[in-house]
């Protein structure tokens, strides 16, 4: 299944993440590919906005993993594996428990852990069109 939302300007943005929820309404691992600055960190900020969480959005690049909280008491993860020298520090962090906890899983810099990734998982990749615009492709794996 392969879906694909254009986000034409920032004040679309709320809109495209509501209509990309509704078409994966469950949760699930999704591996967002992109160069830096095409709006990976953005996007999953306005998904978790339409997810109900209740904390902070912002980007793990430090921490590698974030932890919310939804109003619903539902937790989704956000990791960011930029940073990662090695694929093995991912087995720090215990990925396996997070990535099979039936819980929302946004991943930035999936390609850092290329093997350790699930089997069922979403690719999101997002490109920066040239009118600045950005297309957002989903493709279940």
């Amino acid at each position: 299944m392969k879906k694909n939302f254009i986000l034409p300007t920032i004040e679309q943005l709320s809109e495209v993440a509501d209509a990309f929820l509704k078409a994966f309404p469950e949760p699930g691992v999704f591996c967002f590919y992109g160069s830096m600055g095409a709006g990976k960190t953005t996007f999953i900020q306005a998904l978790c906005e339409k997810l109900k969480v209740v904390d902070v959005v912002n980007s793990p690049s430090f921490a590698i993993v974030n932890e919310y909280n939804t109003d619903g008491g539902d937790v989704v993860y956000h990791f960011d594996f930029y940073r990662l020298k090695e694929e093995e520090e991912a087995f720090d962090l215990g990925y396996e428990d997070y990535f099979y906890s039936d819980s929302y899983c946004f991943v930035e810099w999936p390609e850092k852990i290329s093997s350790l990734l699930p089997q069922k998982r979403y690719d999101v990749t997002v490109t920066v069109q040239d009118d600045m615009s950005r297309s957002i492709e989903v493709a279940q794996v």
